[in-house]
């Protein structure tokens, strides 16, 4: 059980470093991952030098640290307070509007791509900035938008629906078909509770509608800013060319995967800062000294959340090099006890591997064992697969290693360890009571 005493000291020392030391959130997570590979002994070395190269190479590291400085440069140039004016125009007169925006944009976006760093991308690099324009704090615009990351996983279709049900443990249990309706009214739960959460958040926080006098007639926010709108081809093109009609007709014109050469989290960014340097050109540097300096003056967030994601991502590896997965998985077959209890524990033990692992892995590692410990106690198998499915969901809520809240951080210009009491207030822990609820039959599926 080294790993799991491992997981233990992993999360343990981060909270000590940062909430009792006071240090900030990168350093908590070298210390972190430090304390992790300490557990290997003698394999100290290898193990941290193979996590870190690991880490270096993860897309998720350079998408968070791209939309750092695309939402930096971006901040020079009048395009996003003019496309904020359009949103205003049409929403603006809804108190909390852009907040339930962002849930319904999340779930829908989620719904088709279905990973969360990417969902956290598309979606909050156009809420966030209205959000914080209309009087929510970068803490918890950045909270609603990296608690929406794990939707993708409790709609139908997913690669994590497909990693689990496709194990020669539950597909021994059922066929892949059954778990469509399920997991889709499953993941509906899991939207209808994110708009509850969005009332209170509204109410409160005290999140009133914009001001009529702040607001910009449509007409004329259109006329003025409709260049703006250009913005989301960041995210038009990408999904276009990966996804639905358009991306299995390319897929079929090509002989690929056209989703395996276009990363929607690497290119979204790219094109953002290529958008943001074209139209907003006129109120950019115009000399390479005068880039550098505005660059320089991104470095220090870049530096924070670079060296953060790279500690959690780095001891994600580290704890799969000692065995996690496998140790996970012979603790969970020793359990025994009423339903509701298994039920909670299995809820617990799945969210705690989402911690430093993505919904994928976590499914991987002990998804199976999860569903037929759930079947074994009674509960029928597309049930028992949903539940497990919305339990892993909670990766992009899950303090302090998921990728959603560093990029939904960078996004939002705050620093992530203020969203982590709030996304797991609002987010992970009603979530984890959903799958509970969802295994014992109280919400039928």
């Amino acid at each position: 059980m080294l790993a799991i005493w491992a997981l233990g000291a992993y999360i343990t020392s981060i909270i000590v470093w940062n909430a009792v030391f006071k240090r900030n959130i990168g350093e908590a997570m070298v210390v972190g991952l430090l304390v992790t590979a300490a557990f290997a002994g003698t394999g100290f070395l290898p193990v941290l030098a193979h996590s870190v190269t690991e880490a270096m190479q993860e897309q998720v590291t350079y998408a968070a640290i791209a939309f750092v400085v695309a939402s930096h440069v971006m901040g020079q140039t009048p395009l996003l307070m003019r496309l904020i004016d359009i949103l205003n125009s049409l929403l603006g007169r809804v108190r909390g509007g852009p907040v339930y925006t962002s849930i319904l944009g999340g779930g829908a976006f989620a719904s088709i791509a279905h990973i969360g760093a990417a969902v956290t991308a598309a979606v909050g690099s156009i809420t966030i900035p209205w959000m914080k324009r209309s009087g929510v704090s970068p803490a918890m615009s950045a909270t609603v938008v990296a608690g929406c990351a794990g939707m993708g996983i409790t709609f139908p279709f997913s690669g994590t629906m497909f990693i689990l049900i496709g194990s020669a443990g539950v597909s021994q249990l059922m066929d892949a078909e059954e778990i469509v309706v399920p997991l889709l009214v499953a993941g509906l739960w899991c939207l209808l509770y994110r708009l509850v959460a969005a009332f209170v958040i509204v109410r409160r926080h005290g999140i009133q509608a914009m001001d009529p006098a702040d607001l910009v007639p449509a007409r004329q926010s259109i006329s003025v800013g409709w260049t703006s709108l250009l913005l989301l081809a960041a995210i038009a093109v990408p999904l276009l060319l990966t996804l639905g009609p358009t991306g299995r007709a390319l897929d079929d014109w090509t002989g690929t995967e056209v989703a395996d050469a276009v990363s929607l989290v690497v290119w979204i960014p790219v094109l953002l800062v290529a958008l943001v340097a074209f139209l907003g050109r006129s109120a950019l540097p115009k000399r390479a000294s005068q880039w550098w300096g505005l660059l320089g003056d991104s470095a220090p967030r870049v530096g924070v959340i670079g060296v953060t994601i790279v500690g959690a991502f780095a001891a994600s590896e580290a704890l799969a090099e000692l065995g996690l997965p496998a140790q996970l998985t012979s603790l969970l077959s020793l359990l025994d006890a009423p339903l509701w209890i298994l039920a909670i524990a299995v809820g617990v033990l799945v969210v705690a591997v989402a911690i430093p692992l993505t919904g994928s892995a976590t499914m991987a590692a002990i998804g199976p064992v999860a569903v037929a410990t759930l079947v074994g106690a009674g509960v029928p198998a597309p049930v028992a697969a949903s539940a497990v499915l919305v339990f892993a969901s909670t990766e992009g809520a899950s303090p302090p290693s998921a990728a959603p809240i560093y990029v939904a951080s960078g996004i939002a210009g705050v620093d992530p360890v203020r969203t982590f009491k709030p996304l797991i207030g609002y987010f992970c822990l009603p979530i984890l009571a959903i799958g509970v609820f969802i295994a014992l039959g109280v919400l039928p599926v």
